[in-house]
């Protein structure tokens, strides 16, 4: 029987490495077993081998001491693996989540600008147009004191200037006293008006 040691899944430390795990000893024991089998001497005039029964024996024994380390070691291999792979996810997961959070947010940024803008554009037109519209009675208002303030002008010159006429001693013209004399004090009431 050859003894092949125990099987060496931890390091000085006590710790384990999973970079020292091998093939298992309990397969290479049973390969071992099976080159004995198939190179044993076949007996004479028979299909049965000769084949040192302890020896085989001590194999499969140390191979069958040897499978519940080697079954702890797949299994926590295949848990490492599952933990990587629920880390990988979880990290895919979190990169996703933190890229639609980002996207979301510059979506959000967008179309907040977009309203931003689209809000100051109404403001302006509203603003140009109530400027506008302003400036428009502003001028109407301007136009219609103007064209009153004429009228009243107009009339004072005439009143003055027939006023002159009659210190002159001359003589009006009919046109201009029946306008003068009917109305004397008019330009006055025009004047009220405007103040008024």
């Amino acid at each position: 029987m050859t003894d092949t040691g125990p099987l060496d899944d931890t390091d000085d430390t006590g710790g384990t490495l999973s970079s020292s795990y091998q093939a298992p000893e309990s397969e290479q024991l049973l390969r071992r077993v099976g080159d004995i089998i198939s190179g044993a001497r076949p007996m004479p005039l028979s299909a049965s081998v000769m084949i040192n029964r302890d020896e085989v024996l001590q194999l499969l024994e140390d191979a069958i001491e040897r499978l519940p380390d080697e079954l702890r070691a797949a299994r926590w291999l295949l848990k490492e693996r599952e933990e990587f792979m629920a880390k990988a996810r979880r990290d895919a997961e979190d990169v996703m989540a933190e890229a639609r959070a980002r996207a979301e947010r510059m979506v959000q940024r967008t179309e907040v600008v977009k309203a931003a803008e689209l809000r100051a554009r109404q403001v302006v037109d509203a603003a140009n147009e109530e400027a506008s519209r302003v400036r428009l009675e502003c001028e109407d208002y301007c136009d219609q004191r103007l064209g009153s303030f004429e009228i009243v002008l107009e009339r004072t010159l005439k009143v003055v200037a027939a006023g002159r006429q009659k210190l002159q001693g001359k003589a009006p013209n009919e046109g201009m006293v029946a306008e003068a004399g009917a109305e004397p004090d008019r330009s006055s009431a025009f004047f009220d008006q405007d103040l008024g």
